[in-house]
């Protein structure tokens, strides 16, 4: 693998053993090449020439990318996605140094679990990412629907009744329909059009922090399936910190893709790394090649093996200090 171009398709693969060597080639690149990484691998005491598989290799905490810029190498960003926020908090930022690489690989993922993108017309409504112009999600969805080419398309912000009147034409024309959204706007939207949407995939993304009630994955689930007459509800998951995603076709179990695993950290010892069992999550996205690839998250689960997953919420901030450390202030 040489990782000073960009091959997306070098970082797809099927076999977990072809995976670990290529995570452990990034990890000897990135213990060298990015500067945050190494003073936090330092910082921590780490033998990078100890580090000879994945629950070895040090998780970079993804708080950092609120506060540092985190590269490996040298380049000068295409765009920098950022993250979504409440009153008071700060985004987080991940510099990509190729935006093609990023939609190819979000592609690649897609297709991997739903087969080609031609065969689907994508609506997508996410308002709260349509007011920045810098989500990557926004930047995913709108290269499906590049790509998809049937020509039906679109994104919708407040518009309900134009999503509807869409919805009902694809659905008489035997097209074949995903409405891809975030938490809160979907919701909104089955509460003022309860329908029958049983041909189509309802895929859920998230996002109810700040604009309403909190409630679980589930209990949104059965919200939108009784409004539409859904058997299920599918997730996406993915974050601003990585390029990859995980989809769940039913029940919140998400299936990673080619180029992304998952292990599990103790969350009372944040080094105590394991590949199943409930805990927080850590993932390793080799896509994030010109970034950090090793990333634990604020996310609490299960792991059943390293390409499944359930979340469950998030971790408790005060349990998080041990893996934070305060070491990297300059």
């Amino acid at each position: 693998m040489n990782l000073d171009t960009i091959n997306v398709n070098e970082f797809f693969l099927n076999e977990n053993s072809d995976f670990e060597r290529k995570a452990l080639e990034i990890f000897h690149y990135q213990a060298v090449t990015n500067e945050l990484y190494s003073a936090y691998i330092q910082a921590i005491k780490v033998d990078i020439k100890a580090v000879d598989a994945i629950c070895k290799i040090p998780f970079l905490p993804i708080s950092f990318f609120k506060s540092h810029t985190i590269i490996s190498g040298a380049f000068e960003p295409e765009i920098v996605f950022e993250s979504s926020k409440t009153t008071g908090e700060i985004s987080s930022k991940h510099w990509v140094r190729s935006k093609a690489m990023y939609q190819e690989n979000t592609l690649l993922g897609f297709e991997e679990h739903y087969g080609s993108i031609k065969e689907y017309t994508f609506l997508a409504l996410l308002p709260s990412y349509l007011e920045r112009s810098n989500a990557s999600l926004v930047s995913m969805a709108a290269y499906f629907m590049q790509q998809s080419g049937q020509g039906f398309e679109g994104f919708y912000l407040h518009d309900f009744q134009g999503l509807f009147d869409q919805l009902q034409t694809l659905i008489k024309g035997n097209k074949k329909v995903v409405l891809i959204g975030v938490s809160f706007a979907l919701m909104d939207f089955a509460e003022q059009f309860p329908a029958d949407f049983s041909k189509i995939i309802v895929m859920e993304t998230g996002g109810m922090k700040g604009r309403k009630k909190e409630i679980t994955r589930d209990e949104l689930h059965a919200y939108l399936k009784k409004q539409w007459n859904l058997e299920a509800i599918h997730s996406e998951y993915g974050m601003t910190e990585l390029l990859s995603q995980a989809y769940s076709k039913s029940k919140g179990r998400f299936q990673t893709c080619s180029t992304l695993r998952v292990l599990l950290r103790d969350i009372n010892d944040p080094f105590d790394i394991r590949k199943e069992g409930v805990g927080a999550l850590n993932f390793i996205d080799l896509s994030n090649q010109f970034s950090c690839s090793f990333i634990a998250t604020e996310d609490v689960g299960k792991v059943y093996d390293i390409q499944s997953f359930e979340v469950f919420g998030r971790v408790d901030h005060s349990a998080l200090r041990g893996c934070s450390l305060l070491l990297l202030n300059q």
